[in-house]
């Protein structure tokens, strides 16, 4: 994720709301690069964050607003995980990356654009005590959704051997979904392919995009087919078909020896009726065992069903600070409010 095709991609297609900035670091003596930061502003005075409509969610979009235009983050506020930085650690000490960063932070602030907000995001929790020096003393610890990971067990030799590791009864549920997904044809696609049904594929994305009730961006209507021409067979894009009409995709980021999902967008008529959804996350697992990958990343949002199909959660943390002092000393007070909550069940599918 901090690859230079991976780079290009934010470059061209990132969301309209959105500016990224690479960073370099330099040693000082034979001015080798030692690391490199990922830097992305978001502005939300024409993006709207709380989709719901009513009072109450105007009221937050103005408050979030006044309270937050625009937002320096350190890290991809388009992928969960702590991918924001890179530094050759032979080189240099985490103490010292850490003081780097904010360094840079404040670099980015004076010589590109000062913003209302700065966030530093998810990083796991044995990451907190390189931040508890100085440098961070003003900043504002949070934690929001956890990530769910499934972490793959090398006996599962194919998706029967997953399955049969559930109980009853999500057993009975998983193989409930596949029935209603009998007549839906399911293929990877091509770049050409991509190409072929972007305006099909951006329909179906905003479906879920928009169906979200807190969202900081949208996507660029060419950005799975960037993503593709770019990052090739590590990055795959299935879709469903009825008929010869798309009605729903995922897409899988490959990375090493993980699988991060990405976006992924389904025709919301038939989402109930097909169970498309828990489709998609039980062809992602399926994927995973057959090319025998260690992990699924499946990020922090639809907790409950993700923990249906084995995922567990792992809590990740941020730092935020807004340049407001009197704002910022309340900010433990007011970031519950602008921050999204859900409240979720864990389940446990397997024996």
């Amino acid at each position: 994720m901090l690859s230079r095709e991976y780079f290009n991609i934010l470059e061209i297609s990132c969301p309209k709301n959105m500016k990224c900035y690479f960073m370099a670091v330099f040693s000082d003596g034979d001015k080798e690069l030692v690391g490199g930061a990922l830097f992305q502003y978001l502005d939300f005075i024409g993006h709207q964050t709380f989709q719901e409509s009513g009072f109450l969610y105007s009221v937050r979009n103005f408050f979030t607003k006044w309270f937050n235009k625009d937002i320096l983050i350190l890290g991809n506020n388009m992928l969960t995980g702590q991918n924001g930085f890179y530094f050759d650690t032979s080189r240099i000490t985490v103490e010292e990356v850490i003081l780097l960063l904010e360094e840079a932070v404040q670099k980015m602030q004076k010589e590109i654009r000062k913003t209302a907000m700065v966030i530093y995001k998810d990083y796991q929790p044995d990451f907190i005590r390189y931040f508890q020096g100085k440098s961070h003393s003003k900043y504002f610890r949070f934690s929001v959704q956890p990530n769910m990971i499934l972490r793959l067990k090398e006996n599962w030799m194919d998706s029967e051997d997953y399955i049969n590791a559930f109980s009853t009864k999500y057993r009975s549920r998983a193989q409930s979904a596949r029935k209603k997904n009998i007549d839906i044809e399911k293929a990877e696609l091509s770049l050409r392919q991509i190409h072929a049904y972007r305006r099909e594929m951006n329909i179906l994305y905003q479906n879920v995009a928009e169906n979200a009730s807190f969202n900081t961006f949208f996507l660029a209507e060419d950005h799975f087919e960037s993503m593709k021409e770019y990052m090739n067979e590590k990055f795959r894009v299935f879709g469903y078909f009825s008929g010869e009409k798309l009605i729903g995709f995922y897409t899988l980021i490959l990375n090493n020896r993980d699988i991060d999902t990405y976006f992924l967008g389904y025709d919301k008529l038939l989402q109930k009726e097909k169970q498309l959804y828990l489709n998609m996350l039980l062809d992602m697992v399926e994927f995973g065992i057959n090319n025998r990958f260690s992990r699924i990343i499946f990020g922090r949002t639809a907790l409950e069903i993700k923990s249906t199909i084995g995922a567990e959660p792992t809590e990740i943390f941020g730092l935020i600070k807004h340049r407001h002092p009197l704002i910022n000393y309340f900010m433990k007070n007011i970031f519950p409010y602008v921050s999204p909550e859900t409240d979720w069940i864990q389940r446990k599918p397997f024996k």
